[in-house]
């Protein structure tokens, strides 16, 4: 049994010569002619889609990008022990590299448009991700090239391991003066070129590829000590970069929590929000369509940010209706939109009415499973009115059942439903037989 699956999964089988691959893959290390003249054009086009925010120009730039080459070169010359061809390889890749560098500064210190955007930002800050795309997608590119049967792997392996974002977005950080970009950028090309050569070289020992010249014990040591050295010099940073972005995501859901439970769940509808993660104390920096409140008021909201473990953190209310009015026709402006003031209030309330609907009727279907006994349910919000100014919006659920719930029963539905709807209190009330009434 363990011999058929060893067998199914042996990579020897549909195996292409091995000379035939040496020859495949030494005639894609250079960067002459041809080769640098797609290069830069690749450069150009993936620098382009990087400006202007499209994924389908920077996926046609992936597609074009000849910079695998010289880094699987690397990894079989690493496999091989050939010194020769791990220069050479090297020699080609320090130079698509400048190459690419220089073309894409050159491009968007050119460029009008120097906004960073999305595209941009999402090369500045590699983590552990990354450098798991780079293994996996290389093994799947060095088996590719081994086949007799290429297959369609390639252009994927091209657009999963993404050589070329990267390089243009630290020219776009050379081209601003942004070091930060320029390093965190030319760190995750690093990762991306690193690990899909350890791939290489794994595949091309595993395939048992003969050394070009032998190598003694202790050479071979000094080989794979480098290896490890280098894996866990790139491995460590992303790593850290990985927590730094769990810890935002955990930050943000919490900030987002506490603006659900002490805002938009009791009526005030929020019309700007920014969260600043890099300023001592972190900022949140909120705006309200009408509602003002008073500094007792924001003081008391910036205590209760402990209750949910929001730590190191202020919040800021914006109620100068100029800079909130201000920040909204902004927000047009970049969207291209023509819509007025009056637009937004319309739309803001449309968002506000569709936030206040419950699918009843899924919602009993779910229900029935759980608890056979209800028959019908209604749910909608509500708003109670606590003072001449002050109200606040809970759900309340009202159920039909020929038996009333157990207490036991009543205690579930109403921790089922705060899962399900997402809300911290639901108000749950049986129907009352109104025949005898109606008769």
């Amino acid at each position: 049994m363990i011999y058929k699956i060893l067998q199914f999964t042996d990579l020897h089988s549909g195996e292409e010569d091995k000379q035939k691959v040496l020859e495949n893959v030494k005639s894609n290390i250079s960067f002459r002619g041809s080769n640098l003249w797609i290069l830069a054009c690749a450069i150009v086009v993936a620098s382009i889609g990087l400006n202007v925010n499209s994924t389908a120009v920077i996926i046609g730039a992936m597609l074009i990008s000849p910079l695998m080459g010289p880094i699987i070169g690397a990894g079989f010359g690493l496999g091989m022990y050939d010194s020769e061809l791990v220069k050479k390889a090297l020699k080609n890749l320090f130079i698509a590299t400048i190459v690419s560098l220089v073309v894409s500064t050159t491009y968007f210190y050119l460029s009008p448009f120097k906004e960073t955007q999305s595209e941009l930002l999402a090369r500045t800050s590699p983590n552990i991700y990354d450098l798991l795309i780079a293994f996996f997608g290389g093994l799947v590119g060095v088996i590719a090239i081994t086949r007799v049967e290429k297959g369609n792997p390639i252009p994927g392996v091209a657009i999963a391991t993404a050589l070329m974002p990267p390089l243009c977005t630290a020219g776009y950080g050379l081209a601003i003066g942004n070091l930060r970009f320029f390093l965190g950028a030319l760190f995750l090309y690093s990762i991306n070129c690193v690990f899909i050569c350890i791939s290489t070289f794994l595949i091309v020992k595993y395939l048992k590829y003969p050394a070009v010249k032998q190598v003694d014990a202790k050479r071979q040591k000094q080989i794979r000590y480098g290896i490890t050295t280098l894996t866990l010099v790139m491995m460590i940073p992303s790593v850290f970069f990985a927590y730094k972005l769990f810890d935002e995501k955990k930050y943000s859901q919490k900030v987002d929590l506490f603006i659900e439970n002490e805002f938009t769940s009791k009526g005030h509808t929020i019309v700007y929000k920014k969260i600043d993660l890099n300023s001592s104390p972190k900022n949140i920096e909120l705006a309200f369509l009408r509602h003002n409140f008073n500094p007792a008021e924001i003081k008391s909201f910036n205590k209760t940010l402990t209750d949910y473990q929001i730590d190191n953190t202020e919040l800021t209310i914006k109620q100068d209706t100029t800079d909130i009015k201000k920040y909204i026709l902004d927000q047009i402006n970049s969207g291209k939109s023509n819509l007025d003031s009056k637009d937004i209030t319309i739309n803001q309330l449309k968002k506000e009415i569709e936030s206040n609907k419950y699918n009843n009727q899924a919602l009993l279907d779910e229900m029935k499973i759980i608890f056979p006994e209800i028959e019908s349910v209604s749910i909608s919000n509500h708003n109670f009115a606590v003072s001449a100014d002050s109200s606040y919006v809970r759900p309340v659920l009202i159920y039909g059942s020929k038996t009333n719930l157990s207490d036991e029963s009543k205690l579930k539905l109403k921790l089922w439903l705060q899962k399900r709807l997402s809300k911290k209190e639901i108000e749950i009330y049986k129907q009352e037989n109104n025949k005898s009434k109606s008769a």
